[in-house]
């Protein structure tokens, strides 16, 4: 009930504020466990894919996030649980594979923070390692147009906010042990593959 209360107000939020646009939607499966990769810009992107997926999703968020009691009741609320954006520990690994086990989408920002420059940034191996295991589908998007929600007066603008979802890919199956050149490949694989959503000055190191 939680989830689609704040599903309600934050597309009533973007809807009065922002002229939002989602591009691709029909790629988005109606069921089963999805690992949904996106650019990140603003604070306001994880809400924004929430709205425009059309599923109810579970969101791997930083720790920070959680420090607040407050925060932190209304995060697990509608699905979210903490990670180290840096180690990502083992507990937050298996509340991954279990939310992808159960069959929801899952999302996570390879990038782990905010671009200050609306520039992708160079991919963490997080995603391609939960992928690499669970073996799931993986959903680029890129997201342009968050970064102007900035400052005191940008919702007199209403900026126009894209979301632009890609068509699912898998990445390569392997027998062996995942190597730190594997992650590498594939975190470089995921990226690229949002990157082909976002125009040539978002893409940042992955033009």
């Amino acid at each position: 009930m939680l989830y689609k209360i704040g599903e309600f107000i934050v597309a009533f939020w973007f809807f009065l504020f922002t002229r939002r646009i989602i591009i691709g939607k029909e790629h988005v499966p109606a069921q089963g466990p999805l690992l949904v990769v996106a650019n990140h810009l603003n604070n306001a992107d994880p809400p924004l894919i929430g709205i425009s997926l059309g599923r109810k999703a579970r969101f791997m968020a930083k720790e920070e996030l959680f420090g607040n009691l407050l925060a932190r009741f209304v995060l697990l609320s509608v699905g979210a649980f903490p990670v180290n954006r840096r180690r990502p520990g083992k507990n937050s690994l298996q509340e991954a594979e279990q939310a992808l086990a159960q069959g929801f989408p899952l999302v996570m920002f390879p990038e782990s923070t905010r671009s200050t420059s609306a520039k992708m940034r160079t991919g963490l191996p997080g995603a391609a390692m939960v992928a690499a295991k669970s073996g799931v589908s993986i959903l680029p998007i890129g997201i342009t147009g968050t970064e102007k929600i900035n400052g005191a007066w940008w919702w007199l603008t209403r900026p126009i906010i894209r979301v632009n979802i890609g068509v699912p890919f898998i990445l390569p199956s392997k027998s062996d042990k995942l190597t730190k050149d594997d992650l590498t490949n594939y975190t470089g694989m995921i990226m690229h593959n949002i990157a082909l959503l976002l125009p040539i000055e978002y893409r940042g190191e992955y033009a």
